[in-house]
């Protein structure tokens, strides 16, 4: 099962059920992708379920799947690794989000920081936003990931000090005194969340810096190299990955 396609509006499935999936995934599936009778694929709901079944039917705006086995619910990964991305020019902001959601991230949050070339007001913010949706939930299906991570609204340097989830929020800069590696997660409780912040090209500022200093972040770096935005989050996030022993 090299595929996997996601349809919301089912819970749960047993041997032998028929799940429906339409609209733009099934004709996607059945025209692009040439989707056909007797194959064998992943449905998932974005939720936490997975099932394996076969395509029975297919028509230009849908396909019917027969599950093969029991649906398989996945509780959310707790401690959330949350993403706070810079945004950043050349689609390196989108690079990192594409990664990040295929290696486990569980939440993005755009950040029009102080360097940041690429500016998201008015229409442009909901339309960006809504790419960012649809990469992550093409990456999440790439990863057959039972659950879609969340893409939330732009924030800003303010909003984001003001916000931070409850747990432990890291910021990404060379200059850190303290080595990704060794910040102590072992205080890190079911339901919190882990947040990353990684700057645009040009970094983050001495200013953005104190002020989520001053709201309880710590200043971490990866190591002596200095990455680009859209490998810095990913490569950070695949370390973290393995101190929460999610890999």
């Amino acid at each position: 099962m090299a595929h996997a396609y996601l349809q919301p509006d089912w819970q749960t499935a047993a041997p032998g059920d028929e799940i429906t999936v339409s609209g733009d995934e099934a004709r996607h599936a059945v025209k692009v992708a040439r989707l056909r009778v007797g194959e064998e694929i992943t449905l998932l709901n974005g939720r936490g379920s997975r099932v394996g079944g076969v395509v029975t039917a297919t028509s230009a705006g849908e396909f019917v799947v027969r599950a093969l086995e029991d649906a398989v619910a996945e509780p959310a990964p707790s401690p959330r690794l949350v993403l706070v991305q810079g945004l950043a020019k050349g689609g390196r902001d989108e690079m990192a989000l594409q990664a990040a959601v295929e290696l486990g991230v569980d939440a993005v949050v755009p950040w029009q920081a102080q360097r940041s070339v690429s500016k998201w007001v008015g229409e442009k913010a909901r339309k960006n936003r809504a790419r960012w949706e649809s990469i992550a939930r093409e990456a999440a299906k790439q990863s057959i990931r039972a659950w879609i991570p969340e893409v939330h609204e732009v924030a800003t340097t303010a909003a984001l000090a003001t916000n931070f989830s409850t747990g432990l929020v890291l910021a990404l800069d060379p200059s850190g005194a303290v080595r990704l590696g060794e910040v102590p997660l072992d205080d890190l409780a079911p339901g919190d969340s882990l947040t990353l912040i990684v700057g645009p090209e040009g970094g983050v500022s001495d200013a953005e810096i104190a002020k989520f200093e001053s709201a309880g972040a710590v200043t971490v770096r990866l190591g002596e190299n200095v990455l680009r935005t859209s490998t810095a989050g990913p490569a950070a996030i695949a370390a973290l990955l393995t101190r929460l022993r999610r890999w």
